[in-house]
């Protein structure tokens, strides 16, 4: 076991990754219910900290109220890692962090100053999807599997699953990038169905690789299943959402269950980004070479509690 592990700054990470996914929510409110000028001025609300929470105000100053939260959490996590984390690019990660949440506020206030601009609505939307991956890795990182001595494994097929793994990361992050295009009227449908596809491919192939590649490794099997499993629910929200606007066109105001039908599509696909990642960092941990120093005197084959890999692909670690 590594001495580096600390549980309370693992339960801290982990509650700021919660706030930061309560933040996405908030975020998709205010979008789904077209309320990002509900509030004119910024970083007041109507030139006071707690305006009348009525209307499209409940929802934008409501999602200011979580951003100002995930900011003052992210402070506290930067600055715990930079004094109790001995690994100096997990402190850095820490700082990038924080950098990512400070430039996230500073996009929310140009959509505001200059009226959601779609190219600045898209880069707030897609930096959204990059800070909340960032603190799921950071839960990782500082969590006990991480910091123990974990038994590498050979990958012998091809493709390789590392680049499987870090193809569904990039294809599903800008599969986001066009849906928070086509949300903000700077893109077509077309595209987006595109990138859905590539994702699902990529998705499919690597859990392909997960089980006839990796049978007995168990970590490899559970981040491939969550993975497999967040994406079927992305699908099945994106029918039910089309469905239900299509639905409802020409009413005049949208069911508040075609708004929440939207909102859970549309935070869902973070969870989907971050079960590609989730796959590339386990990948990455157990899959040839990691980021993490193993002891030098663990020279032997190390037993895991998830039972023997299986024979053939199990190697030293040194």
């Amino acid at each position: 076991m590594n001495a580096n592990y600390n549980p309370a700054l693992h339960r801290y990470a982990a509650l700021t990754s919660a706030a930061t996914f309560l933040l996405l929510i908030a975020g998709a409110l205010v979008t789904s219910n077209d309320a990002g000028l509900a509030v004119p001025d910024w970083p007041l609300s109507y030139g006071s900290l707690f305006p009348p929470m009525i209307g499209g105000i409940f929802y934008e100053h409501g999602h200011r109220v979580v951003a100002t939260l995930v900011g003052i959490l992210t402070i506290g996590l930067a600055i715990w890692l930079w004094r109790a984390d001995s690994r100096p690019w997990v402190r850095r990660l820490g700082w990038l962090a924080l950098a990512a949440v400070i430039v996230q506020g500073l996009l929310g206030a140009l959509t505001v100053k200059f009226l959601l601009p779609p190219p600045v609505s898209v880069a707030h939307a897609s930096l959204a999807q990059i800070f909340y991956c960032i603190t799921v890795a950071l839960v990782i990182f500082t969590g006990r599997w991480w910091q123990s001595e974990v038994p590498a494994i050979e990958d012998t097929g091809s493709p390789r699953l590392k680049t499987l793994a870090l193809a569904a990361v990039a294809a599903t992050f800008l599969q986001l990038v066009l849906g928070a295009a086509y949300r903000h009227n700077a893109s077509g449908i077309v595209p987006h169905l595109i990138g859905a596809a590539v994702v699902l491919l990529l998705v499919i192939l690597a859990g392909r690789a997960v089980r006839l590649r990796f049978p007995q490794a168990r970590p490899l099997r559970r981040a491939g299943a969550m993975l497999h499993a967040v994406v079927g629910t992305q699908l099945l929200l994106g029918a039910l959402a089309w469905w239900s606007r299509l639905s409802s066109r020409g009413m005049q105001q949208l069911p508040a269950s075609t708004i929440w039908l939207t909102v859970i599509h549309t935070v869902f696909g973070a969870v989907v980004l971050a079960g590609t990642v989730v796959l590339a960092l386990v990948v990455h941990r157990t899959v040839g070479q990691t980021l993490l120093s193993v002891p030098a005197e663990a020279s032997r084959r190390l037993p895991t509690s998830d039972g023997p890999l299986a024979e053939g692909r199990e190697r030293v670690v040194s």
